[in-house]
């Protein structure tokens, strides 16, 4: 069958393979070992068993066909084969399709590509047919069941897809079934007795990538929690990795990131995820990142084909790729020409009737694009027709591409003025001119160099545009690159920005959205619109448009709109400075656009509360620089350096560190082709100065030289008046030597330009991971670092008691989606508030960790703890909280314990508990247990009031520093509780407590001597309370349950409830007693067997390793 061409090392290999056919581009290759005589030898033994006793699916097939290049060490393996009759059909195809056609190429690297492309065309023409056949459902119904018995998750685990695989143990390979699910990837193997079993859940990943060492030829190595894993041997490991990095990528947005992906249905029901949809989704992505189109396009169709290209007179060869509202054909080299034609913008689509099976597609403004060599395009041109038709013309009318330029057709000339009407009724004051235009107009009659310069570099521009069209559906070549590697004219720019980011789809898909947005945005008071109001004389304030009222309101109402459209992200540091440069070259509307397609699509996840987005690109730089600048690697100890010096390059596309008239230069190249710029540019100015920094001492001296090359950066041919330019001075001062922008620019293209757009998103998906996890990890340092302040519990035992908390809560999001107070982690919040769990999820972990579990009421118990817990009563508690009252269980003191025990059993703790099915005893149903964990004592109206607003400091969007801050004093300065500040016990809640205590004594090595201590307990305290009674109240007595007490005495082992539980009709006819805890714990400290039981030490360690070994077949349980 076709490969996926990639580049193979014959070095190593040649033992292995051995030559059977060669011509000058292919060889063809036989395993040894493989159809020889007495088996090959030696290593013909040892390779043939090698293969032999791997699984049928992980077997390295005999033969295979690679191609080559003259002159060149680099060989792509192209074909394989299970016998000779298969692969000798895909040479014999070869030779008499492929070789005279290499033969007209002039270089090596166009005679690369095409086979590259050739290949992936047979590849993706076989996929077509092979497709509904790939996945067998009675196989898969076998893992499924194998899957379940081996590892028991619950039935809601849902399983994606299964590998046969060799997992690493030391230098050993054991080789087994690698099972991918949504939550977990799980291993199983059982040879020669001996059985391994791994779970590994997706969030706990902090490392996944492709790796290759001495043994192992290609492996995928995952690290979690500390722990290393090697899997290897896999018949297609490129397609196991890509889909075991997006379910991790997948578990990582869902419960660690989930603000910034409210929107996308496949993070709300897990149940969804199929190996297919998830191979469609990752395609969609990449289709909608190359084209730059909204996040919502999903690739619906592929078909290889030629496009006419007019001004080079041929054929380009590529992929037509059509999504619901766009057809767009990219070349196979990628770089020869790009087309985006948006469905608004088709007039008529037609078929040839010859044999070029062509598509004719014509669109406003009298352009036409042929597609030939399409197959079945009949039926594509029905489709097209179909998407085109009666209600696409509908959507025309509203929804027209809102123009660019002033060469715009009449149409959209008639939509631009509605838009603008639209404007105008909503608020009168948006601007529609750039600002650079208002405040620096140029004047055609002093021409001087630098302006004659630009006006060539417009006319280059409308050269292009002669050429390649102009508008959203242009030809993009690569002399458009060349042009913008030179630098945008000033009066393009902000058409081209919004041409090369897509946001000209965004505007056209939203007319008049923007002026609604600012009517409606106008006034309000968030934490957001104050920090924007800050900030706002910040930005450029050398700049004279931000010197003024024109250029503040247009920025402030820019990005007000935007921190409405998208409050999650709402407004962050930077946003002001790249919205400051938007404004002067585009029109206000556009650059509300640009921010949109920035922050939502080119650059995600920069702009929100963790930079998160922004951390992994830096993470990403250091690899890059750790590749192709090695030495200055070796010279720095800490590479953490480059991310704290790095961050504002990426923050603002390095408009804070250069002259504004060089800093535009980059965001040119930044809309044209992504971060990819960015990347490049930041390898090129450590290059420059290399051998500086190899010469610095510290970090500080490395700083200093990069500030200054930074001061040295100019732009020579920026017609901007010298008022205005940050770098004039410097270029005036003969003594130092200046760099060009441009310059440096094009060597940061001839130089990392190989950088490719797929392998970044590859890092970027590898490193999301490992920043993320070091956020968590930061997040539990600052969390155990408060808490353990107040317990007794060490570190280690904190550590591994929040790695439980964590995890029950994950559970719950991993099966349990419709929890009605469960709050998704929110990182904007303190520390200790990320993580909290309801009652449910306490009652689990107090089944798992608590030394009082075994109690027959034990649900009951776990409902009053967190009662207690819940001090705010949101019905949620933090991991502060849940530790205290662990702590006091396995640490505290008997007073401590009593007193936490006596608290359970008043209010507000204590609610009287009735199962409703008397079959299950004490046990609570989860519908029982939530809704008595939200039962609330009731208190003053204006006392509730006051309780709410001082645990609640952030109710509303804007958040109460103060009360933060009081809360936070409050906590410091908390004295001891007195135990003489404990309410009384009254007597249904001391009956209560007494079962308790008998429940918590049943199955004790001390049972017996237990209940008579409790019984004589008892008995003291009643008669205590009647001669307090007799006290102060001579007319009342207490006979009657005197004499009960009495009269009782200590009771069996099979007999557990107290005298006063058998009958409790004699109290109520008593008028109402109560107790105070002094007294009952005076009382009980009389009876040494009690103070024995309570003051046990408990093996913290031993109970913390159970209940992680048994968490998740507990949660299976359920």
């Amino acid at each position: 069958m076709w490969l996926k061409p990639e580049e193979v090392l014959l070095k190593n290999a040649l033992k292995l393979w051995l030559m059977e056919r060669s011509n000058d581009y292919f060889v063809l290759q036989r395993r040894r070992g493989y159809g020889e005589e007495g088996g090959g030898g030696l290593t013909g033994l040892l390779v043939g068993t090698l293969d032999s006793v791997l699984d049928s699916t992980a077997k390295v097939a005999p033969f295979r066909i690679l191609h080559q290049t003259p002159d060149s060490q680099v060989y792509l393996s192209i074909a394989c084969g299970a016998n000779r009759e298969e692969i000798m059909k895909h040479w014999d195809w070869l030779e008499q399709n492929m070789m005279k056609t290499l033969s007209v190429f002039d270089s090596n690297e166009d005679i690369t590509n095409f086979v590259q492309g050739k290949i992936r065309g047979l590849i993706a023409e076989e996929d077509k047919h092979s497709f509904a056949k790939e996945d067998d459902p009675e196989k898969f119904r076998e893992a499924l069941l194998k899957f379940e018995k081996c590892f028991g998750l619950p039935e809601q685990e849902k399983l994606v897809t299964y590998y046969s695989c060799s997992y690493w143990k030391g230098r050993v390979p054991c080789q087994g079934w690698l099972y991918l699910s949504t939550n977990f990837l799980s291993f199983y193997s059982f040879l020669l007795g001996s059985e391994i079993k791994l779970i590994i859940s997706w969030d706990a990943i902090s490392k996944l990538e492709k790796t290759s060492n001495v043994i192992l030829t290609e492996s995928i190595h995952v690290c979690s929690q500390g722990e290393s894993h090697y899997f290897s041997m896999f018949l297609h490991i490129n397609q196991t990795y890509l889909l075991m990095e997006q379910l991790a990528n997948y578990a990582i947005k869902r419960l660690f990131d989930k603000e910034t992906f409210d929107d996308d249905p496949i993070l709300n029901d897990p149940l969804q995820i199929t190996k297919r949809g998830l191979e469609d989704r990752a395609h969609s992505e990449q289709f909608n990142v190359f084209f730059r189109l909204p996040k919502e396009e999903t690739l619906k169709e592929v078909h290889e084909c030629f496009l006419w290209v007019p001004f080079s007179h041929f054929d380009a060869h590529g992929k037509m790729c059509i999504s619901e509202n766009y057809i767009c054909f990219a070349s196979q080299d990628g770089n020869l020409c790009r087309v985006i034609i948006p469905f608004r913008e088709v007039l008529a689509i037609d078929k040839t009737n010859d044999s070029s099976k062509s598509v004719i597609i014509s669109i406003k403004g009298k352009t036409a694009f042929r597609f030939s060599e399409v197959k079945d395009f009949e039926q594509l041109v029905a489709k097209l027709r179909l998407k085109c038709g009666a209600p696409s013309t509908q959507c025309h009318a509203i929804g027209t591409e809102v123009p660019i330029s002033s060469d715009s057709t009449d149409s959209s000339g008639n939509t631009e003025v509605q838009s603008l009407t639209c404007q105008r009724e909503c608020s009168k004051t948006v601007n529609t001119e750039a600002l650079m235009t208002v405040f620096h107009p140029q004047n055609l009659e002093t021409l001087n160099t630098k302006m004659l310069k630009e006006k060539m570099k417009e006319q280059s521009w409308n050269i292009l545009f002669a050429e390649c069209g102009r508008g959203v559906s242009m030809f993009q070549t690569k002399k458009t690159q060349d042009l913008v590697i030179r630098g945008i004219p000033e009066t393009l720019r902000g058409e081209l920005w919004m041409l090369f980011s897509g946001a000209v789809n965004d505007m056209a898909a939203n007319p008049g959205y923007y002026a609604v947005v600012v009517e409606q945005s106008l006034g309000t008071c968030t934490l957001a619109t104050e920090e924007i109001e800050r900030d706002l004389r910040r930005s450029l304030p050398e700049h004279p448009a931000f010197q003024s009222d024109t250029g503040i309101s247009a920025l402030r109402r820019v990005l007000t709109a935007y921190a409405y459209r998208n409050p999650k992200i709402g407004y962050c540091q930077a946003m002001n400075i790249l919205t400051s440069v938007l404004l002067l070259y585009a029109k206000e509307e556009e650059a509300f656009w640009l921010l949109v397609a920035v922050c939502e699509r080119m650059l995600p996840d920069y702009f929100n509360r963790r930079i998160i987005g922004a951390l992994v690109d830096q993470a990403v730089f250091e690899e890059l620089i750790r590749d192709h600048l090695p030495q200055l690697t070796e010279h720095m100890t800490d590479m953490t350096f480059f991310s704290s010096v790095s961050l504002s390059w990426f923050l603002t596309l390095f408009i804070s560190v250069l002259p504004i008239e060089s800093a535009v230069n980059v965001v040119d190249c930044f809309f044209h082709d992504g971060i990819k710029a960015i990347l490049q540019l930041g390898l090129a100015i450590l290059d420059y100065n290399l051998d500086m920094l190899l010469t610095c001492k510290d970090d500080a001296e490395a700083v200093t030289t990069l500030n200054r090359f930074f001061d040295s950066v100019t732009n020579k041919d920026s017609p901007l008046p010298s008022s205005v330019q940050q770098g004039s001075n410097v270029s005036n001062e003969n003594s130092r030597i200046t760099v060009d922008i441009t310059d440096l620019i094009r060597e940061s293209n001839e130089k990392y330009g190989n950088i490719r757009c797929e392998d970044i998103y590859s890092m970027r998906c590898r490193n999301r991971l490992y920043v993320i996890q070091t956020l968590e990890e930061t997040t539990k340092q600052n969390v155990l670092r408060v808490v353990s302040q107040d317990v007794k519990l060490s570190l280690h035992e904190l550590d591994e008691l929040y790695v439980i908390f964590k995890k029950e809560l994950f559970f719950s999001y991993y099966w349990c989606l419709s929890y009605p107070v469960l709050k998704h982690h929110d990182p904007s919040l303190p520390y200790l508030e990320q993580y909290q769990i309801d009652c449910q999820q306490f009652r689990v972990l107090y089944h798992l960790l608590s030394p009082w579990a075994h109690c027959a009421n034990r649900d009951s118990l776990a409902l009053w703890t967190f009662r207690l817990l819940d001090e705010n009563s949101d019905c949620l508690i933090n991991f502060k909280e849940f530790s205290s009252a662990i702590d006091i269980m396995y640490n505290g003191s008997f007073t401590e314990k009593l007193k936490l025990l006596f608290k359970l059993h008043i209010p507000p703790a204590y609610t009287e508990v009735k199962s409703k099915d008397p079959s299950k005893g004490d046990e609570l149903s989860e519908e029982e247990l939530l809704y008595l964990s939200q039962l609330h004592v009731s208190k003053p109206e204006n006392e509730e009031e006051a309780e709410a607003v001082k645990n609640s400091p952030q109710k509303g969007r804007k958040i109460d520093i103060q009360a933060y801050l009081s809360q936070w004093e409050d906590e410091i300065f908390k004295k001891e509780e007195n135990i003489k500040d404990l309410p009384r016990m009254n007597q249904s809640q001391f009956i209560q407590f007494s079962k308790t205590l008998y429940n918590l004594f049943h199955g004790d090595r001390q049972e017996e001597l237990l209940y008579q201590a409790i019984a004589v307990v008892t008995n003291l305290l009643l008669r205590m309370e009647e001669v307090g009674r007799k006290l102060h109240s001579p007319t009342s007595s207490a006979k009657g349950f005197s004499g009960t007490v009495c009269a009782s005495e200590a009771p069996s082992k099979g007999n557990t409830e107290s005298p006063l539980e058998k009958d409790p009709s004699l109290l109520k006819e008593e008028p109402q007693w109560s107790f105070a805890f002094e007294q009952i714990l005076a009382s009980l400290l009389n009876e040494p067997a009690l103070v024995r039981f309570f003051e046990k030490p408990i093996d913290v360690k031993a109970k913390l390793e159970n209940a992680k070994i048994s968490q998740l077949s507990s949660r299976t349980k359920m």
